[in-house]
């Protein structure tokens, strides 16, 4: 598979949806962007993966007041691995209600679906040491 330009417009909308649709309380619309056995992997969190849309709604809701207030998502690249699968790599920022935020990293594995692409595997890792630690190294 080669990925055409309406293909990479695509997979950014997408990746860009999340924000609207989680910002909004929009979790009944969680399909739009995921598969229903979608892997949510917040280990870098603390926290087991969640598997399935059931039950990225059910953790959205848990977490209330915790949630963010707006989430931001910036630098998508996309690429097309040997092996046919679709990957994209985003920079997050999430603005808390005490108007502190954190950046993340989206690590994303992409499917095609009769209904247009979305994501079968989402990975974040937080980001908290500058240049990712380089500096101290040497």
């Amino acid at each position: 598979m080669t990925l055409e330009l309406e293909d990479r417009v695509a997979i950014g909308e997408l990746i860009a949806l999340h924000g609207h649709l989680v910002d909004d309380g929009q979790l009944d619309r969680l399909g739009e962007l995921f598969t229903p056995d979608v892997v949510y992997d917040m280990s870098d969190f603390g926290q087991d993966p969640l598997v399935g849309l059931a039950a990225l709604r059910q953790a959205a809701l848990a977490l209330g007041d915790g949630n963010p207030v707006a989430h931001h998502v910036t630098n998508i690249v996309v690429r097309e691995e040997p092996d046919g699968r679709v990957r994209a790599r985003s920079k997050g920022l999430g603005v808390r209600a005490d108007g502190t935020c954190g950046s993340l990293t989206y690590y994303d594995l992409l499917v095609r679906t009769p209904d247009g692409w979305r994501i079968s595997h989402r990975t974040l890792t937080a980001r908290r040491v500058p240049l990712n630690g380089v500096h101290r190294s040497g």
